[in-house]
């Protein structure tokens, strides 16, 4: 029993950071939005707009996994943005690439890091156990 109290306060931990992580993520949305319209392949349209929305569904998302009875709503919301905004994470290495940006290798590696993301929030689709040891 102890290690499945453990186990559901680990898991709460790292939903309170999955949630910061979307908020923050959301907010430099706002405050820095010219390195995500770099960062948008040119064939989509409104790249501000995009920039903005993308930004404040992260935020939307975040705020709502804090609270239980939309917490899997909100992981399936951002499991659907992580796979619509991975285009723009291609589309950022391929310009390290063609730039030679010696951090290529950091876009690289966040190819894969996307699927880790989407894992996580995976984890909150369902309903948290709120059991506590006798």
């Amino acid at each position: 029993m102890a290690n499945s109290v453990t186990f559901n306060s680990m898991k709460r931990i790292l939903l309170y950071i999955m949630a910061l992580f979307y908020i923050v993520a959301g907010i430099i949305h706002f405050v820095g939005p010219g390195f995500y319209m770099k960062i948008l392949p040119p064939w989509l349209p409104f790249h501000a707009a995009l920039v903005y929305i993308s930004g404040s569904c992260e935020i939307f998302l975040g705020l709502l996994l804090f609270i239980p009875a939309r917490r899997s709503l909100a992981a399936w919301g951002i499991i659907v943005l992580l796979v619509a905004v991975y285009p723009a994470n291609i589309q950022m290495m391929l310009n390290y690439w063609h730039s030679h940006n010696p951090n290529l290798w950091i876009t690289i590696v966040r190819l894969p890091l996307q699927f880790v993301l989407i894992w996580w929030a995976w984890q909150y689709t369902k309903r948290m156990s709120n059991r506590r040891a006798p």
